[in-house]
């Protein structure tokens, strides 16, 4: 069977750049080799595109990008080069590329923006599509959806930061009387693991937290503090999509926050979750029912809150999670029976079954 090509996207221009360097390691060491040809692409933080081909180990740290061996390149939105453009001085070759596996997470990596890209290509990628992508990225724009869905979540309140600025006493009267109690939590509308929340205990901290929250995006969402277990839920496919077992983080820190997710190694996971067969099998469901309703397609983990008297409300829903090596994603899934070369091979397979081509 001859070789596909399949390009590997990582870095970008986004908070998460640093963790998608690590996502795209364990994605290039997981492809089989004997059936696919990699092509790795870095995105440096200014935004400048790179065929990279040298060593995975490389890329963590980020010394890939002062291999002197680095290409120019980039994917070609005109379907009818269907691939990479690849510039060597004066001269410009194209690399047919089969399939495409974004390890990209954040803004311009996981919002529909590069989602778009690919669409134009007309070739096949891994994960959610240009709507689902946006919708999800954007944790307003979710929360109304499940909403209207009657997916329960935290009661939420949200503005635009140009607005705030305007008449921040609006804002801040807003958010008090339809949360009604402190504490609060204050989110960028589009950030991913967690970057830009605080937790707000008073009037004082909702302000300094508004700050914080607006350096990252133009929209700010605030929620009310639930009392309850973090649970999350890796779900992968297309139109019967599989939900695996749930498991629960105890973070190190007061919340699941970046330095919690990634550089503390004092935060607990425990697969399964520490909650009953019954609510296992109610978050399954919920996982399901959000993805579809949202429709996601490929792969998204979906975090949830439980509470003691049973209550799950959904947290978020990550289109592109993480697959470092604490990464809940690809634990869950490994839990699962479905770890390494096996994960991927079949994440890449629903990508062609969505673009309605054989594997």
């Amino acid at each position: 069977m001859q070789k596909k090509n399949i390009a590997v996207i990582f870095g970008g221009k986004s908070s998460e750049h640093e963790v998608s360097r690590v996502s795209a390691s364990y994605v290039i060491s997981s492809i089989p080799k004997d059936k696919y040809n990699i092509y790795t692409i870095g995105i440096k933080k200014d935004g400048k595109w790179l065929l990279y081909s040298g060593d995975v180990s490389k890329i963590p740290d980020g010394s890939w990008e002062n291999d002197e061996n680095n290409l120019r390149a980039f994917i070609a939105p005109a379907p009818t080069v269907g691939g990479l453009v690849v510039l060597d001085g004066d001269t410009c070759k194209i690399i047919n590329i089969d399939v495409i596996f974004p390890a990209l997470h954040g803004k311009n990596g996981e919002d529909g923006t590069i989602q778009g890209l690919f669409e134009l290509s007309g070739i096949p990628y891994v994960g959610c599509g240009v709507l689902s992508s946006a919708a999800c990225m954007d944790k307003a724009v979710t929360n109304i959806l499940l909403e209207h869905f009657g997916i329960e979540q935290a009661a939420f309140t949200w503005f635009y930061t140009h607005d705030y600025y305007k008449d921040p006493e609006k804002y801040i009267t807003q958010t008090e009387t339809e949360l009604k109690k402190y504490p609060v939590f204050v989110k960028p509308a589009n950030a991913g693991s967690s970057v830009g929340i605080s937790k707000a205990a008073n009037r004082e901290e909702l302000i300094k937290a508004i700050d914080i929250a607006a350096k990252e995006d133009s929209k700010i969402v605030i929620e009310e503090n639930i009392k309850g277990y973090e649970v999350e839920c890796a779900v992968m496919g297309n139109y019967e999509p599989f939900a695996s077992i749930p498991g629960q983080i105890a973070p190190a820190s007061e919340f699941y926050d970046y330095d919690a997710k990634y550089n503390n190694s004092q935060s607990l996971l425990f697969i399964p979750a520490k909650i009953s067969g019954e609510l296992m099998e109610k978050v399954k469901e919920t996982a399901i029912k959000a993805y579809r309703c949202i429709g996601c397609s490929g792969l998204s983990r979906v975090d949830f809150f439980v509470t003691d008297e049973g209550r799950i409300l959904l947290n978020e829903i990550n289109t592109l999670p993480g697959f470092t090596s604490i990464s809940m994603y690809p634990k869950l899934m490994a839990a699962c029976g479905k770890e390494g070369s096996q994960l991927i091979e079949e994440l890449i397979k629903y990508a062609f079954e969505r673009a309605g081509k054989d594997v």
